[in-house]
């Protein structure tokens, strides 16, 4: 008797990923906002505090840290839209072959805008 495997552990394959990805970076931006709004306040204090807050920003990490966020933004969106399509009634059969479309995708954007970033990242 074979036992297939997906059967016995239903949503453990592609679209249990894509739905806790989907999740997680939901979550990861909402922490970003936050971040982000803090960040933005400081402008309050003045132009040099806002000034201090900036520069900081600008190390390699902090630029290495928002290649990560575009990345997530990325996935987030075209996930989003994949999900918008199947609440619609299209690809729904397909939504495996659709997700990994839409993340290979996502590959173009982020690879320019890492090109874009990795001369402020290795300092040249």
């Amino acid at each position: 008797m074979s036992l297939n495997k997906h059967k016995l552990y239903p949503g453990r394959g592609l679209g249990m990923w894509a739905f806790w990805l989907h999740r997680l970076t939901g979550l990861a931006i909402a922490g970003y906002l936050l971040i982000h709004i803090l960040v933005i306040s400081t402008v309050v204090g003045g132009a040099e505090n806002f000034n201090a807050a900036m520069k900081f920003f600008k190390a390699p990490l902090f630029i290495l840290l928002e290649m990560g966020l575009i990345a997530v933004i990325l996935i987030h969106g075209l996930n989003g839209i994949r999900i918008i399509l199947f609440d619609l009634g299209y690809g729904v059969k397909n939504q495996k072959q659709i997700f990994i479309a839409l993340m290979l995708l996502a590959i173009i954007p982020f690879v320019i805008g890492f090109a874009v970033a990795l001369p402020h990242i290795i300092g040249t």
